[in-house]
């Protein structure tokens, strides 16, 4: 299954006045079967001593895995939501921004598997990898 192409203007204005907003989550590049997100490693996404918060780390893996999916289905008749969501945290980082990439592993016609790595974006270090599963809902 192939992501549907559209702007990363598009993609990027969804985000208005939502927690990715919040957290200066963009989407940077969309291939056919991934996309990648640039988050901010600063006030908003630290953990008191200074580090990328895992919880960050989360919400971008959740975040990558939601959009990949509304790219995959017909937004007028269904909706992508998390279903389930896991992270191992590898490295840690302060400052600068990560690079999360995305990559579907499984378009069913009810769940959807992604597969994301998160890395430091000027060394590259792996930071945080995880996937998440997400359920595809007809909309009432």
């Amino acid at each position: 299954m192939e992501l549907r192409q559209i702007t990363l203007e598009e993609i990027n204005k969804l985000n208005k006045n939502t927690l990715m907003e919040a957290l200066g989550i963009e989407c940077v590049a969309l291939g056919i079967d991934f996309l990648k997100v640039k988050m901010p490693v600063d006030h908003r996404t630290k953990q008191p001593m200074g580090i990328l918060h895992g919880g960050a780390s989360a919400a971008l893996i959740e975040t990558i895995g939601s959009m990949g999916s509304f790219l995959l289905i017909d937004t007028e008749k269904q909706i992508p939501v998390g279903l389930e969501v896991n992270a191992n945290h590898l490295g840690s980082v302060s400052s600068g921004n990560v690079i999360a990439t995305g990559k579907i592993i499984h378009a069913g016609r009810k769940t959807h598997l992604w597969q994301v790595d998160i890395h430091e974006e000027i060394s590259e270090k792996l930071i945080c990898t995880g996937r998440l599963t997400v359920m595809i809902l007809d909309k009432r």
